[in-house]
């Protein structure tokens, strides 16, 4: 017998799952509650509708891809400890990487997500042209370099989305963005 109400945070986090691996598609309520062993009224115990719930998501999204990426790399002492950090962390193998190109296609039909997208695409890029700036770049240098390992951290996880990354691939990241963005 399936239990009657799973944590708000067991939603949330079979969600953040689903979506990214189906987008809107992946959030089917029945089919939730099967795969956590609960009465979909548990559902709307904790959220009034499907859109509430994404926003919930969303907002454990831009905790776990952002907030929890900066707090990270904060934590080491010197620039260049940061930078290997940002690097580290950026270039892992991540199931959950098809997230926000899935909230992209969302966000076509939502300008409130659009602008969620916009406004943490510009905390990334100036925190990224942060840690630039702290390696010695000029703010305006700083903000290009921020553009450009954006550009290329997009790119790259196109291009190996479907595979596991070697144990070499770490360097030839940096290899890369060395020669890119002249670090």
């Amino acid at each position: 017998m399936p239990k009657i109400v799973c944590s708000k945070e067991d939603w949330i986090a079979l969600g953040y799952s689903r979506f990214s691996q189906r987008g809107i598609d992946g959030l089917v309520v029945e089919q939730m509650a099967k795969k956590l062993k609960c009465n979909k009224s548990s559902f709307y115990w904790h959220f009034k509708n499907k859109a509430k719930f994404l926003d919930k998501i969303v907002a454990y999204w831009i905790q776990q891809e952002t907030q929890s990426v900066i707090d990270y790399v904060e934590a080491r002492k010197s620039p260049i400890e940061k930078y290997q950090a940002f690097l580290e962390i950026f270039f892992q193998h991540d199931p959950y990487l098809e997230f926000k190109f899935y909230l992209k296609r969302y966000a076509v039909k939502s300008k409130n997500h659009q602008q969620i997208i916009d406004e943490i695409d510009q905390r990334r890029l100036d925190y990224t042209a942060s840690l630039f700036h702290g390696l010695g770049a000029t703010k305006s240098k700083a903000k290009t370099m921020a553009s450009v390992f954006y550009k290329y951290l997009i790119g790259y996880h196109e291009m190996h989305r479907y595979r596991k990354p070697t144990k070499h691939h770490l360097k030839l990241v940096k290899k890369e963005l060395s020669l890119l963005i002249q670090i």
